[in-house]
Order: C-alpha cells, then sequence, then structure tokens
C-alpha cells in the first residue's frame, strides 16, 4: 500500500519536472523569447520625410532577433510611427508624424516585456 500511495504522489511531481526541462530546453535552442515566428509587422510608411519628429530610445533585455522584432512591431503598432530597432546597441530609432510621449512609447515596449528609457 506504501508503494501505491509513493508512486501516485510521484507521477505528478515526475510530470512537471519533465515539463520544465522541456521549456527550459527550448529557450536555450531557439533563445531567450522562446523562438519561433514573431508576426509580420504590419505595412509602415517609410518615407522619412513624412516624419518631424524623432526619438532614440534605450530597450533593456533584448538578446535575440525575435526579441527585437517584437520591440519593433510593438511600437509600429501606434498609429504615426515607424521603429527601427538596433540590436547589437539595444535601442529603437523612434520616427514620429506626431509628437507622441516617451511614456507612452516606452509603455507600448514594456507590455511586449522589455524596458525602455530615453
Amino acid at each position: 500500500m506504501g508503494s501505491v500511495a509513493t508512486a501516485v504522489l510521484t507521477a505528478p511531481l515526475v510530470i512537471v519536472v519533465v515539463i520544465a526541462v522541456k521549456s527550459y530546453s527550448k529557450k536555450l535552442v531557439s533563445g531567450c523569447c522562446g523562438g519561433g515566428d514573431v508576426p509580420k509587422p504590419r505595412r509602415v510608411d517609410k518615407n522619412p520625410d513624412h516624419y518631424s519628429h524623432h526619438v532614440m530610445l534605450q530597450i533593456e533585455g533584448m538578446t535575440c532577433q525575435n526579441c527585437a522584432k517584437q520591440v519593433e512591431n510593438a511600437l509600429n503598432a501606434i498609429d504615426g510611427v515607424w521603429v527601427e530597432v538596433d540590436l547589437k546597441q539595444n535601442r529603437a530609432m523612434v520616427r514620429q508624424k506626431e509628437q507622441i510621449s516617451v511614456e507612452k512609447l516606452c509603455a507600448a515596449v514594456e507590455k511586449v516585456g522589455y524596458h525602455a528609457h530615453i
């Protein structure tokens, strides 16, 4: 009877450990943010003449190209914004057609799990 109870208690623990190890190994192989395909960004007007406001944001937490794409997509989702992220420099050039508060830009970055500041 004791061995049955031990098996019943041990089985869920083993399952949890296996799931955790698989998740962690996937992260090691595919990058910090789980890899996979980051959704394609929406079309953005890329004519520099259309943007009269600029701000350079420092981005903390990006370690791979997928991270950079997530940050770029989050900022490009804001109307009137065109962003180019430089992963090596950990920064984003944010071009704006109309002035947008730095707080709003930083909040968009925070929403996808990174930290931004001027």
